[in-house]
């Protein structure tokens, strides 16, 4: 297997991962129940999970509200994919 099949398993996993997170913490709020903190579901994105959060976050109705989120999650997926430019160059 190539590094960069291995890459993209990876990313696939932690998106997956994201939104799925975002969903329990959103079902979670709904049952007043125990929820993920903020820096969690943040860190999740920086981590590569940016898609999987925009995507909870559209799907789920969660967070949209959140100006950290609302705007945050995009400016870490420009990072995201300006880091990703400069190591292809």
């Amino acid at each position: 297997m190539r590094m960069t099949d291995t890459i993209i398993y990876i990313l696939i996993s932690i998106n997956a991962l994201t939104f799925v997170v975002y969903g329990v913490d959103k079902w979670n709020a709904k049952q007043g129940k125990w929820r993920i903190s903020e820096a969690t579901l943040l860190m999740l994105a920086v981590a590569g999970g940016t898609i999987g959060a925009l995507l909870g976050m559209q799907v789920w109705h969660h967070k949209t509200m959140h100006l950290k989120f609302k705007y945050g999650l995009p400016l870490i997926l420009l990072a995201q994919i300006a880091l990703i430019a400069l190591v292809i160059k």
